[in-house]
């Protein structure tokens, strides 16, 4: 007796259809035609069966904070910051938890049960930290939660960011942050790479910086950080989020730096919502899309993984949650509309986000765990395309969110019916 049963499904590699059977939460047997009972049973409908969703980059102490005490009017980075400095004191633990975990909810409802969270640690005393290590505990059953100790106003720029950051560190964060290219001094910001990347192999943890968030092409840390995540054997512990300035590079810097962090194998993480939103902000035209050089990352063999970075905070009016509109974004911001780039966008906000937060390979197998997200969609590229509909979320071989499927029902002079969003697509000869 299977305690659940998910019947003809197909999965994201292209195997299927397929019965996926699970007892005490893992998966125990995946088979076309499966004969057996189970407690509970999932018609798939020849539909797609993934891995839940990952999000490698989010600011999870600011979330659901639009408008608190006001709206950023320029929509640029830097009003985003000095608005997080004016709500900052306003921030009370209470108030932190209590978003956050309305946030996890909506996380659960699209399928995304893994999640790497900064935390500001510039200023004491740490109320972003003490909430989301409470958040940590209490979404542990469904949401793998990371938290990085994250130095906003610069390590050195703040003056008691980096006691800061060790005391979070301590409380039990588990990943050191930094931004380089926000200390006063880009000799200042090469300094903060050497010492954040130390603390991070005295203490055997992961490195996760804001890295070079910027238009300017001179915002070169990312080379600093590459050298020194090689020099102290950091490898995959490291990840380098925005790298936005990548953009701006001339070729000739870029066909040296690539490479470079290539040998390091840090991880990159862009966030195409947000750096297309904040970036060129300056530029009159031609304007600057601001996402780094994706396809040329891929190509050296770096694990890029795309994040969210903000939902309805202070640096980004919108935001859901839903990490297949991350990718969805991807591909047209990068851009890269192959079958293989589609098809890649939708590993990166699973596979890939894994990969880069140090978590199992997720890939669903006989003998691994029951957590996975059944979409309104046949394979990958269409799951991107429609941002499918999350028919159900499974953690552990339990259901915890159910959505219904996405129907139009048409009222149409001789063509009455009811509408997929996928039954329009037209075949296609591969």
């Amino acid at each position: 007796m299977l305690d659940l049963l998910i019947r003809d499904v197909r999965l994201p590699d292209g195997r299927g259809p397929l019965d996926v059977g699970v007892v005490d939460g893992r998966i125990t047997v995946m088979e076309p035609s499966l004969e057996a009972d189970a407690r509970e049973v999932i018609d798939g409908a020849g539909r797609l069966l993934s891995p839940p969703f990952v999000d490698p980059h989010f600011h999870m102490d600011a979330t659901l904070s639009l408008g608190l005490p006001r709206l950023n009017q320029s929509g640029t980075l830097l009003e985003g910051i000095a608005l997080w400095g004016e709500l900052k004191p306003l921030l009370t633990v209470d108030a932190v938890v209590e978003r956050a975990m309305r946030y996890c909810d909506l996380a659960v409802s699209q399928g995304l049960l893994s999640i790497r969270t900064h935390v500001d640690v510039s200023t004491a005393p740490l109320i972003g930290v003490e909430a989301l290590l409470e958040v940590r505990k209490r979404v542990a059953p469904y949401i793998d939660l990371q938290l990085v100790a994250f130095p906003q106003d610069g390590l050195f720029r703040a003056g008691e960011a980096e006691a800061n950051l060790v005391a979070a560190l301590d409380m039990g964060v588990d990943v050191v942050g930094g931004i380089p290219h926000f200390e006063r001094t880009m000799a200042d910001g090469a300094r903060s790479v050497t010492r954040l990347c130390e603390i991070a192999a005295e203490r055997g943890l992961q490195i996760d910086l804001h890295c070079d968030e910027s238009d300017d092409p001179m915002s070169r840390h990312v080379e600093s950080f590459a050298a020194e995540v090689t020099r102290l054997g950091l490898g995959d512990r490291a990840t380098a989020s925005h790298v936005t300035a990548m953009h701006s590079y001339d070729n000739y810097y870029a066909s040296k730096l690539i490479p470079l962090i290539a040998e390091s194998g840090m991880n990159v993480i862009p966030n195409p919502l947000i750096n297309i939103t904040l970036q060129g902000r300056s530029d009159t035209y031609p304007r600057r899309r601001g996402l780094t050089r994706v396809a040329e990352l891929r190509a050296a063999g770096v694990n890029v993984a795309f994040g969210q970075d903000c939902t309805m905070d202070p640096w980004y009016p919108l935001g859901s949650a839903d990490m297949l509109e991350v990718a969805h974004m991807g591909v047209h911001a990068v851009p890269m509309t192959s079958r293989e780039a589609m098809d890649w966008a939708f590993h990166s906000v699973t596979l890939g986000g894994a990969a880069a937060m140090g978590l199992p390979d997720p890939t669903l197998r006989v003998g691994g765990p029951a957590n996975m997200v059944l979409l309104q969609a046949r394979d990958p590229i269409e799951a991107v395309r429609l941002k499918a509909t999350r028919l159900a979320v499974i953690r552990d071989g339990r259901v915890i969110s159910r959505t219904s499927p996405r129907r139009a029902e048409l009222s149409l002079e001789g063509r009455p019916g009811t509408l997929d969003p996928a039954d329009y697509a037209p075949p296609l000869n591969e």
